[in-house]
């Protein structure tokens, strides 16, 4: 795995070890990441359920301003500070140890990209869409990469299911809020 493009561009990040963590695979992040590459410059990105931060430090890497990696396992925890340090992030990135929802009631900031990869099967998304919608800037864009079987809603809050794509055994459903208000 590594960063594709941008000011870290090739650099190699490591993984955590086990059957938790699904990293995205690099096709799949590099189509993700393409179709954003004129929203991450100066963006606040929020990587929940980061396993080894891949997705936010490529936002970096493509010009992103500040990023959060959310995870509970200490294990990913580690990985990602070991790939935000080789990438040189360490200034821009904060990273954090706990569950998704005790993060999504305490935080107070407003991020304008996040990605979600929670575990599968667990009816995640569908309980934390709705918190993560609030800790949002209005035009803000929700990435969330999931198995076919998961049916998201059409509209969480003020943000319409834009875009869903199937790579594989998996789907990556992208909400935004593109009305003008």
């Amino acid at each position: 795995m590594r960063v594709i493009t941008g000011t870290a561009r090739g650099r190699r990040l490591v993984t955590p070890e086990g059957l938790d963590t699904r990293p995205t695979t690099d096709k799949v992040k590099e189509a993700v990441c393409s179709s954003l590459q004129f929203d991450f410059p100066g963006a606040n990105v929020l990587d929940l359920f980061a396993g080894s931060g891949q997705m936010a430090i490529e936002a970096l890497s493509r010009g992103a301003r500040k990023a959060t990696f959310i995870d509970s396992d200490p294990r990913a925890i580690e990985c990602i500070r070991q790939n935000v340090k080789a990438c040189r992030f360490a200034d821009s990135a904060t990273i954090l140890k706990s569950d998704a929802v005790s993060f999504l009631e305490r935080n107070h900031e407003k991020f304008d990209i996040a990605f979600l990869d929670p575990p599968y099967r667990h009816d995640t998304l569908l309980r934390i869409l709705p918190i993560l919608a609030e800790n949002m800037q209005e035009n803000g864009i929700i990435v969330c990469e999931h198995e076919p079987e998961c049916k998201l809603p059409q509209t969480i809050l003020h943000f319409d299911l834009q875009k869903q794509k199937k790579y594989g055994k998996i789907i990556i459903s992208v909400y935004r809020n593109d009305s003008e208000e």
